[in-house]
């Protein structure tokens, strides 16, 4: 069976790297709010409420609820996009590209539109690319990959399955291209500001780009 350019390892790292640099970059540049990492922002948007913080509590609210409307639209998208020449995951990359594009030139008096964009193309993504090298990642957050990538470790040491051993080695280039975008996007920050976020969506024109690659069917009789 041939595997999907979609499933690539390559796809996954420049998926990866571009998750952690928009997940830096709405941190650090846009008031400490997590693009990917819901768990956060349902954390502190917890925290307002328990508080009587509602204006708090809205400004962590929004991008969960557009995190959400994310992954319901790639998901849409896959059933309403069958028929077309462009597959439903080059659709949804290039939305989120216009995403990204039309979220970095935003002031940081609007860093609430800009993070709820942020997060609804995080959302669109997450849905979109579920799957890297025949494992179940996700290129936006860690904390599930952590978990695969440790599970399947300790059944190596048990059974010395070669599976798990793929399954950890593939979870944790993940996790390491997703650190690597972190640090990308700190480091960048203090040198191209808002525009910045402009970088992941030039990672996410270049996964676009590959997606169009077809692999090739293996030639009849042997040949080269």
């Amino acid at each position: 069976m041939t595997k999907q350019m979609s499933e690539s390892m390559g796809i996954g790292v420049l998926l990866a790297v571009s998750g952690g640099l928009m997940d830096a970059y709405s941190f650090l540049f846009r008031g400490e709010v997590f693009a990917n990492a819901q768990t956060g922002n349902i954390l502190l948007l917890s925290v307002c409420l328990s508080r009587g913080q509602w204006l708090a509590a809205f400004y962590y609210l929004c991008p969960v609820l557009a995190f959400s409307l994310g992954i319901g639209c790639a998901a849409a998208t896959r059933h309403l996009c069958r028929e077309r020449r462009l597959h439903w995951r080059q659709i949804c990359l290039l939305l989120e590209i216009l995403i990204l594009g039309l979220a970095a030139p935003l002031p940081q008096e609007a860093n609430l539109l800009a993070n709820s964009l942020i997060s609804l193309a995080c959302g669109a993504q997450v849905e979109s690319f579920r799957k890297i090298d025949g494992s179940s990642v996700a290129t936006t957050m860690c904390i599930g990959n952590l978990r695969s990538a440790l599970h399947s470790l300790v059944e190596v040491g048990f059974t010395g399955s070669q599976r798990d051993r793929h399954t950890a080695r593939v979870a944790l280039t993940i996790i390491l291209a997703f650190a690597a975008g972190a640090i990308l996007g700190s480091l960048l920050l203090p040198r191209t500001g808002t525009y910045t976020l402009w970088v992941s969506a030039g990672l996410l024109a270049i996964s676009a780009a590959f997606l169009l690659v077809r692999p090739r069917p293996p030639m009849k009789g042997g040949s080269l």
